[in-house]
């Protein structure tokens, strides 16, 4: 049974991750030719003040906001 477990920032919209889920789960059962009800798939959110790049809290190095709706600040 293939488990992937996703990490992202806190934000987004519970039809994007339908969307993120439908697709790979979809993409993981086609690859490994098993049906898609053994694929599980974990979300972890993670606040943007508890992650950091660069040395930087994404909270002060990209804004409030950013990545809620995708890749680009809103």
């Amino acid at each position: 049974m293939p488990v992937i477990t996703v990490r992202i920032g806190k934000g987004r919209p519970i039809e994007t991750k339908r969307a993120l889920v439908a697709a790979l789960t979809q993409a993981v059962a086609e690859t490994l030719d098993v049906s898609p009800d053994w694929v599980t798939v974990l979300i972890e959110e993670y606040d943007r003040e508890n992650w950091a790049t660069g040395g930087e809290l994404h909270a002060d190095k990209f804004g409030p906001g950013f990545g809620k709706t995708g890749t680009v600040e809103v």
